[in-house]
């Protein structure tokens, strides 16, 4: 994924550079959204579906934040 669909890394180092290709960014900005939004979802007892139902929806509101 570019940077501009995972929102580039979510706690960059001072050495970051935006052009690095070594895949070392470590957690995206997408991964950060996607887990603050999956303890919202998990919060809710009443919420039904698989864990694999969950991960999706969380990516699915991770997106719309970006």
């Amino acid at each position: 994924m570019s940077r501009k669909e995972t929102g580039g890394p979510a706690f960059p180092r001072e050495d970051y550079r935006a052009d690095d290709s070594s895949g070392q960014i470590g957690m995206t900005l997408r991964d950060y959204f996607s887990a603050k939004a999956l303890v919202g979802l998990l919060s809710d007892s009443n919420l039904q579906g698989t864990q694999a139902e969950f991960a999706e929806h969380a990516y699915r509101l991770a997106d719309a934040m970006l």
